[in-house]
């Protein structure tokens, strides 16, 4: 624990995956070191708004109140809720995103079950909206929302992500207003790929020029298309699928009609997927349906952040300054917590990181900051942590087959609604049909 003004400065049992030293190199390295040591040293402030993303319900005050709860027997300051506005004005965004640039990353070999697939990454990029304070200044920045009833009542910014899917850990992460596409954004995030990654994306960004810079990286890309959209025959396969080109790209294209079993019955849609992989032999077409199923970690990812971290919560800041510091906050917040539960699973061979409860782990995070627990290991380094042995005391089943079957299961308007289920109790199969097309 460190002494004195500094105290303060931790996250629990986090703080060795964000130890001391790598956070006062991130203020060196974006020159936000404090001029003179004040009640809230820059470090501390680092500290501050990183406890502030796993403790969104709370004011900063509060925040603090848990950062210093477990320093029995330290004289500690009790800062204002100015003094901490200006502690965190002044260290501004980049030291964390600089944290964040540090903490990206897989966290996983290629021995860890359900992160490769045939030697590669499974990756995915999608975006989400999340919700920013209705202010002046946001708004400047932030539009809200057009809709048909209205428009939404906050502004928004659109967050897009390249996640690996296997850990859901990030490997980069980059946002703008709301009113900037998704495919505006894609660009941005091309600079992590390289040749030993698969990229799953859904329809929206089947765009010919973005599919051919992916492919320009060395990375794969697996995609859905829209069922009717005319992609030339040039050569069948075996499998069932066809060797064509999306704009300037060779690609290989499956058509499927995959059926989904429930207990409600019997639902049946039509993929249309299209890969850079145009070998079927090495590649075949169902193990590649079966391979895009993986796209929905991504949409797991964003409910962990959106609502098991945030609660659904509007973000905190009013300023744009204050959003770029406090997203950045909340991903590394994400990343640690993903960091610490990719090492847990690592400790049982042949553990699927799906198994790792993320809840589990975010609550016994947020006690070992309010215990001021594990800052620094001991002397015999202890490489599970009590957040690794909670999630292992803690696994969830073996995941089961994601479906969002079209259920009213609650009357909220004259409109029906989309409901979920329990996937406790809620249990579906699938089946895959690899059609031959009839294209010309």
């Amino acid at each position: 624990m460190a002494s004195g003004p500094f105290a303060p400065g931790h996250l629990g049992e986090l703080t060795q995956l964000m130890p001391f030293e790598m956070v006062d190199e991130a203020l060196k390295q974006t020159g936000r070191v404090q001029q003179r040591v004040r009640d809230l040293p820059s470090r501390v402030a680092v500290y501050l708004m990183v406890a502030g993303a796993l403790f969104p319900e709370l004011g900063w005050r509060q925040v603090w109140q848990r950062l210093t709860a477990g320093l029995t027997g330290l004289t500690v300051a009790a800062p204002t809720g100015a003094a901490m506005a200006q502690a965190r004005k002044r260290i501004a965004a980049a030291p964390l995103r600089w944290l964040f640039e540090l903490l990206r990353g897989p966290s996983a070999g290629t021995a860890t079950p359900g992160t490769h697939w045939h030697g590669l990454l499974v990756c995915a990029i999608d975006g989400t909206v999340m919700s920013v304070a209705d202010s002046p200044a946001n708004l400047a920045v932030y539009p809200k929302q057009r809709g048909n009833h209205g428009g939404a009542g906050y502004p928004a910014l659109r967050l897009l992500t390249l996640l690996a899917c296997g850990t859901r850990t990030l490997l980069d992460a980059v946002f703008a207003p709301a009113s900037t596409g998704e495919t505006t954004l894609a660009p941005r995030l091309l600079e992590r790929l390289h040749r030993d990654m698969i990229v799953l994306l859904d329809r929206n960004f089947a765009v010919c020029a973005l599919i051919q810079a992916i492919a320009a990286t060395g990375a794969h890309v697996l995609v859905r298309v829209k069922n009717g959209r005319r992609l030339p025959l040039l050569a069948r396969c075996h499998d069932g699928s066809y060797l064509s080109r999306l704009g300037a790209t060779p690609v290989r294209v499956i058509d499927a009609v995959i059926t989904i079993t429930t207990r409600a019955g019997h639902r049946t849609s039509a993929y249309r997927l299209v890969t850079t992989l145009t070998d079927a032999h090495r590649h075949p077409a169902a193990d590649l349906l079966t391979l895009y199923h993986q796209r929905w970690e991504i949409e797991t990812a964003y409910l962990e952040i959106k609502s098991t971290i945030l609660g659904g919560r509007v973000l905190r800041a009013r300023t744009p300054d204050g959003l770029d510091q406090e997203v950045h906050a909340l991903l590394v917040a994400y990343q640690l917590l993903r960091l610490a539960m990719a090492e847990a699973t690592t400790h049982r061979p042949g553990l699927d990181p799906d198994r790792a409860s993320f809840t589990i782990a975010l609550n016994t995070a947020r006690d070992l900051v309010i215990q001021a627990a594990g800052v620094i290991a001991d002397t015999v380094i202890d490489l599970l942590g009590t957040i690794g042995r909670q999630v292992l005391a803690n696994l969830m089943p073996d995941r089961r087959i994601r479906t969002r079957p079209r259920l009213v299961k609650r009357a909220i308007s004259k409109h029906n609604a989309r409901g979920t289920v329990d996937r406790t109790s809620y249990k579906a199969t699938i089946g895959i049909e690899i059609r031959t097309s009839s294209e010309p």
